[in-house]
């Protein structure tokens, strides 16, 4: 499918990154969690592919879908893409096999991102609380306490005790009033959260989180079957 959407808002999501909503303009678009779309300014034949942040009952709701784009230190996109309200861009898609299931057997879901990452997983998770599941963890890295997109969301939805969440950054020194996590994800930050080898686990990040979480799961008890993955 390819559609011509108008860009309803840009957001801020971190220094690096914005939220950027497109307008459906009521139009129906269906897709599985976890999924993305080819995206680029109308008529630009490059297009880039953009995981959607938010999940289908989301979209259905509010009449949009949501991306989160990584842009450079000016706050620019790229050539593809102008992150101007109101600016055609053409939407191909969904497209992507990373997919939280339609009917999960399992009753535990812990999802793993790194940076950007955290997009796709956003979708399954609020998903996933919809259906609604109440077994749901979420371990997010990222490179400094500025880089956690979603930030106030995810802990809200924490207080609520909606989700179990841990936060870890991974660059050395500074952020002295940083009080979570530091350092690479590892057993500490994942063993919580595996109550069981049924757990169903999604992970999507840098190829060295996503090797590397593959592996303690693995070691924590988990089925590789049970544990899927996106590397970007």
């Amino acid at each position: 499918m390819l559609l011509t959407l108008p860009i309803r808002d840009v957001l801020p999501g971190t220094p690096r990154a914005r939220v950027v909503r497109l307008d459906l303009g009521g139009r129906a678009f269906t897709y599985a969690p976890g999924q993305a779309v080819l995206v680029a300014a109308q008529g630009q034949p490059a297009r880039k592919p953009y995981s959607i942040a938010a999940s289908p009952e989301d979209a259905a709701r509010d009449g949009w879908i949501e991306l989160l784009v990584g842009v450079d230190d000016q706050g620019v996109a790229g050539p593809h893409l102008s992150l101007d309200p109101g600016a055609l861009v053409d939407v191909e898609g969904p497209v992507g096999t990373f997919t939280f299931p339609s009917g999960p057997a399992e009753r535990r879901f812990v999802f793993i991102a790194g940076g950007t990452g955290i997009a796709p997983l956003r979708a399954m998770l609020r998903h996933a609380l919809a259906i609604p599941h109440r077994e749901v963890g979420l371990v997010y890295s990222a490179r400094t306490p500025d880089d956690f997109a979603y930030e106030q969301e995810l802990r809200e939805l924490a207080r609520e005790r909606r989700i179990e969440l841990r936060q870890t950054i991974t660059r050395t020194g500074g952020d002295a009033a940083w009080a979570g996590g530091r350092g690479r994800i590892g057993r500490a930050e994942l063993e919580p959260l595996v109550h069981d080898p049924a757990t169903l686990c999604f992970v999507c990040g840098p190829q060295t989180l996503v090797d590397g979480t593959t592996k303690l799961l693995q070691e924590l008890g988990v089925p590789r079957a049970r544990i899927r993955v996106e590397e970007w």
